[in-house]
């Protein structure tokens, strides 16, 4: 299994299932580096002050947003750390909803839960209720100190967490200004019967081998044949990488029953003394 890039648990009610987060995608564009052709050192982006065309040292560098046309205000370091929202470790479920009521403009980047220790019974648990029930979670989730929308999904055997872009990101359909030729159009019959056999015709089934990027596949083979012929440049690199705890579970009966009465665990009372007679 690919190498998990967040550890927490799901949440909802005073459940808790451990789960570990792994990337859906993988990247497979072509990385060009910049390099200095002189001494195939790795070249970077300098501050430059756009007005003077000079160089900037980090330590002149302030953060600002613009609050009008030319105006700025100015925020420390400390003030935008304060707003950064608490990492909790926990993928909290908000509400469950119906599956298609999920604009598409609003879905960004899939990622895979798998369970984590000895959240298995759990995980299956969620994902059948899930599929029953034609649903998906709604979430807020912390990765990275940015704070995600995001949307639990059932996908065969496993779940998908689905980052959201926040409504306040997704533009309106309205923006598009469309004619009443689109919206409100005079079709004929023969037109419909027509599309409709070209769509019939040239439908297939979803072969995920067959489509490939074309470009990628000519530059990493142009990339093999130079590098066969001895044409390679040594440069220097280094990379970090975080792992991060997960949490424990615990009886799923006695959480479900406690999640839907409402109420949080609660303590034994202490036991009372009894006095001896004299």
């Amino acid at each position: 299994m690919p190498r998990a890039i967040w550890k927490g648990a799901i949440s909802f009610g005073l459940v808790h299932i451990p789960v570990s987060l792994v990337s859906a995608t993988s990247s497979q564009g072509v990385d060009f580096d910049w390099l200095d052709k002189r001494s195939m050192d790795p070249v970077g982006y300098k501050r430059i002050n756009k007005a003077t065309g000079k160089e900037v040292t980090k330590d002149n560098i302030v953060k600002g947003v613009a609050y009008e046309k030319g105006r700025y205000v100015i925020l420390s370091e400390d003030e935008i750390r304060s707003a950064h929202p608490k990492s909790t470790q926990t993928i909290e479920i908000i509400a469950f909803v119906a599956s298609d009521q999920i604009p598409l403009q609003n879905i960004d980047t899939p990622y895979f839960l798998a369970p984590d220790k000895r959240g298995g019974k759990v995980y299956a648990l969620l994902r059948e209720t899930l599929k029953k029930t034609r649903k998906v979670a709604l979430a807020n989730v912390v990765l990275h100190t940015k704070q995600h929308l995001a949307a639990l999904m059932p996908l065969e055997s496993a779940l998908v967490l689905v980052m959201l872009r926040w409504p306040a990101e997704v533009r309106g359909l309205d923006e598009l200004e469309l004619g009443s030729d689109v919206t409100k159009p005079t079709l004929a019959k023969g037109e419909l019967d027509m599309a409709k056999r070209l769509v019939e015709d040239m439908s297939a089934d979803w072969k995920p081998e067959e489509y490939r990027d074309s470009f990628q596949e000519k530059i990493m083979a142009l990339v093999a044949k130079k590098a066969k012929a001895g044409k390679i440049e040594d440069v220097e690199s280094s990379e970090g990488e975080e792992e991060r705890k997960s949490a424990d579970v615990i009886d799923l009966t006695e959480l479900l029953k406690r999640s839907l009465a409402g109420k949080s665990p609660a303590k034994k009372p202490a036991a009372k003394k009894t006095r001896k007679a004299s």
